[in-house]
């Protein structure tokens, strides 16, 4: 097994580094790579900010780890490598009448990646995030092979949400849902405002819903969007239609304030002010933006940045604060979501909490980071936190208390992992396992020589 040096980007394509990288096929091959010396692991890189990325070293490509090792047709479960992106085991087994029950905002987020970020998905609310249906973990600390369930509480909270500081996750145990099958029912209404938003989401029964913010609105229309509320359902499934893909970088003209204001515009019309229900592919409502290869390339060659925290659901004005300054900075993308989430979490650093998430995509410019460490700032102040998956951009103290369960996590990581080797740009960024340890220098002593020519 060879190492290249290659170049790697987050998602959002503000941050590349450069380093070794190994691309194991098999799990024995994963495991002799390991043995040598413990790396950290990335898959598909489709965490936006710097989650994925370890600059100046060694680090493992997961993504030809994506075999389906058993499932057990009568309890659901699907034991899975970590390279397998989570839209191709949905797509697998939607039409066998089983899925994953959480699933992100895209398809191509890998097993692993999932684990590793909690992940979450529109139907929060209903079943929590991903981590709480794991049932167990395959975990390569160095030379070693653990297997880890939910009742091996410390570790197993440790590694769910904890960034991939405790180990290699190799493989896992999913418990998979039932479902009718591989179609979505797709109600989508108008929201006039922000307040009408709050009210929507408190009266939806549906098992997922999001709402698409016209970040640009201001005044009487702040926070207006659409809420968008999915079941899923059975029938003749028409197929996706043939995927679209930006093939270059687009130009910066191409997200400036007047053009994203009228898309904005254009997109809030495009929905009927009755509303309108449609039948779906079951990949469309779920994974919106994967029929659009690369789109990352529409922000231009400095690539993006995504904001996004939770708060809790009785700080509000928060988030009304938030987007009257998004839309009075003339920098906001077409891409804001918000929604509201349960309580349901899996590892100490899982992000979800009990309230409303919000993210922003803004474009890679200087006053862009500005607003955002100000959005970040805003977050903490009002007792939620940004989700580390998609940061770019955070400073270490404004991070501080975010995660009451932090301690804990950095304690279980020094177990597993104490010399530290599993650290990547964004831990070491956000010093998430505490500031690096000052180097050690050796005792000398002078010389009587030595000591002479001091004195």
């Amino acid at each position: 097994m060879s190492w290249k040096t290659v170049d790697t980007t987050g998602w959002g394509r503000a941050h590349c580094t450069s380093g070794e990288v190994a691309r194991p096929e098999r799990a024995l091959q994963l495991k002799r790579l390991l043995a040598t010396a413990p790396v950290p692991a990335f898959g598909m890189r489709r965490s936006y900010g710097d989650a994925a990325l370890t600059s100046d070293a060694r680090s493992l490509d997961m993504t030809r780890l994506d075999r389906v090792l058993s499932f057990d047709d009568t309890s659901g479960v699907v034991h899975v490598e970590a390279g397998l992106p989570i839209g191709d085991l949905g797509r697998m087994f939607a039409a066998k009448g089983w899925i994953p029950p959480v699933m992100p905002g895209t398809g191509f987020a890998t097993i692993g990646g999932c684990i590793a970020n909690d992940v979450h998905g529109k139907n929060h609310h209903v079943v929590g995030s991903f981590g709480q249906h794991v049932t167990e973990i395959t975990l390569i600390q160095g030379d070693k092979t653990r297997v880890i369930t939910p009742k091996d509480a410390g570790i197993f909270q440790a590694t769910v949400g904890g960034l991939g500081q405790t180990g290699v996750i190799a493989s896992a145990k999913i418990q998979m849902a039932p479902c009718k099958g591989d179609l979505m029912v797709l109600t989508e209404r108008r929201i006039d405002n922000l307040d009408e938003f709050f009210v929507a989401f408190d009266d939806s029964s549906a098992d997922y819903t999001v709402g698409w913010i016209d970040a640009t609105a201001k005044g009487a229309n702040l926070g207006r969007g659409v809420l968008e509320e999915s079941e899923i359902t059975s029938g003749v499934n028409p197929g996706s239609g043939k995927s679209k893909s930006v093939p270059f970088n687009a130009p910066r003209w191409a997200l400036s304030a007047p053009i994203v204001r009228l898309f904005n515009e254009m997109y809030f019309r495009r929905v009927p002010a009755s509303g309108r229900t449609s039948v779906k592919p079951i990949t469309d409502p779920f994974f919106p933006l994967d029929a659009i290869h690369n789109w990352n390339r529409l922000y231009g060659k400095n690539g993006f940045n995504q904001f996004q925290c939770v708060v809790p659901l009785e700080a509000t004005n928060c988030l009304r604060i938030m987007l009257e300054r998004i839309s009075a900075s003339g920098l906001a993308s077409p891409l804001a979501v918000l929604k509201k989430m349960g309580a349901g979490r899996a590892g100490y650093m899982s992000f979800p909490m009990e309230g409303y998430t919000l993210a922003v995509d803004f474009p890679n410019r200087g006053s862009a980071e500005y607003l955002v460490r100000e959005l970040t700032d805003l977050a903490r102040e009002a007792g939620g936190r940004i989700y580390f998956a998609k940061d770019g951009l955070a400073q270490a103290k404004q991070i501080a208390g975010m995660y009451p369960e932090q301690k804990a996590w950095q304690q279980e990581v020094a177990k597993a992992d104490p010399e530290r080797a599993m650290e990547t740009d964004l831990v070491r960024r956000l010093q998430l396992r505490g500031a690096p340890a000052a180097p050690k220098f050796p005792e000398t002593s002078l010389s009587a020589k030595d000591q002479g020519e001091s004195a």
